[in-house]
């Protein structure tokens, strides 16, 4: 894709100019790469706002922040690949999280519709 080769300054054809304009140098990553990136895996199309591109940067630095922070906790003079693992390992299992909170819910809707059942048999077998 040629998108993902653009320099810096190039706006993308159905991008409109940022209502606000942020000093790119208080970033924490070139705004290009953010915008490469979500590009890549947003819909042909798709237009990024101003403030999606600056606030997805500023969290991603966050990101950085904290993972970063947990792996100096290490007493060691080195970070290695299982420290970085291990920081990471909250972030990387929220699919996990999310899968199981969807198959919570569908457990749940199947007990209700058993316990509607229950009811409506209860009341048709029990009338007042």
């Amino acid at each position: 894709m040629e998108e993902e080769h653009k320099i810096e300054g190039e706006q993308h054809p159905n991008e409109e100019e940022d209502e606000e304009e942020v000093d790119e140098s208080k970033l924490p990553f070139p705004r290009a790469t953010i915008v490469n990136m979500l590009r890549k895996n947003l819909s042909q199309g798709k237009q990024i706002k101003g403030q999606v591109k600056n606030e997805m940067n500023t969290w991603l630095g966050k990101m950085v922040e904290r993972i970063a922070q947990k792996m100096d906790a290490y007493p060691y003079t080195y970070v290695d690949g299982s420290m970085l693992r291990e920081a990471i390992e909250p972030y990387e299992n929220i699919q996990d999280i999310e899968k199981e909170k969807e198959r919570i819910i569908k457990q749940l809707e199947s007990i209700k519709a058993a316990c509607d059942v229950l009811i409506l048999e209860v009341d048709r077998k029990f009338v007042k």
